[in-house]
């Protein structure tokens, strides 16, 4: 049996202010035997205004709502959810992914109305000078998916942003929704039946297996986060998935670390 009824893809964005809406923050869902279909942002509060796309903050208050129902959610959202080990050492945060949250969100917070991960870089919001990483270094899943630091801002195809801006409406989305859901791996590698569940998703380990067809790179991220994490669901392979193979030395770091889907 399945371990879920419904999963949502998201393409993230750290683009701007987390009201803005963004052409790169994009929302698909499926309930596993239907292809996944793009989710439309809420409408605009104006009568005469029309809504394209996502803000950072409707995503977050959308999604407690998606896991607060009693529908079991796989959701997959494209930004880191932790730093490297070396991060909690040099900052003398415990070992402790709830903490993590609460500090990171204090020096960087992100989830302000005005606040660009930009204004928290330079000085003008925040402290996040107390809190910074180095580009070079890497979580241990970002080694094996020889996928970009979390730190590497400024570049091409850069993740920075994103966890940059993210990272706080994880908390958001924690604090409201509780116990109701599951954040892989920092709750445990085995998501309990029938609980909904939060993971970090890297599009570039599934995107090729689906045709494009007419959407954007943005969109077809968000779609093959949805699809991919639906069909290893249902063809009985995603506790495989959930159990990488790692040392016992390499999971405890791994669930401070935190890890991507699909990657063993």
């Amino acid at each position: 049996m399945p371990l879920f009824q419904r999963y949502i893809g998201i393409d993230y964005s750290g683009a701007e202010v987390p009201t803005a809406n963004l052409k790169g923050l994009r929302v698909f869902s499926t309930d596993g035997p239907t292809d996944p279909v793009e989710i439309p942002p809420p409408p605009s509060k104006s009568p005469t205004a029309v809504r394209r796309y996502w803000s950072r903050k409707d995503i977050a208050h959308w999604l407690v709502e998606q896991l607060s129902s009693d529908i079991p959610t796989l959701v997959g959202i494209d930004h880191g959810f932790s730093f490297p080990l070396r991060y909690f050492e040099l900052h003398r945060i415990p070992p402790d992914w709830p903490t993590f949250l609460d500090d990171f969100q204090a020096h960087w917070p992100t989830d302000g109305d005005y606040v660009y991960v930009d204004f928290v870089r330079d000085g003008s919001v925040g402290n996040g000078a107390a809190r910074i990483g180095n580009s070079r270094w890497r979580r241990l899943c970002e080694e094996r998916a020889k996928a970009k630091s979390n730190f590497h801002f400024d570049i091409q195809g850069q993740v920075a942003k994103s966890t940059h801006a993210g990272i706080p409406w994880l908390r958001h989305i924690r604090k409201l929704v509780g116990h109701r859901v599951h954040f892989w791996p920092f709750d445990g590698w085995s998501i309990p039946h029938g609980k909904s569940a939060v993971v970090e998703a890297y599009p570039a380990l599934y995107s090729r297996g689906f045709p494009r067809q007419d959407r954007t790179s943005d969109q077809h991220d968000a779609y093959s986060i949805a699809a991919w994490m639906a069909g290893v669901d249902r063809d009985e392979s995603l506790g495989q998935y959930l159990q990488p193979h790692l040392s016992p030395p390499e999971r405890t770091v791994a669930q401070v670390e935190g890890w991507i889907l699909g990657v063993m």
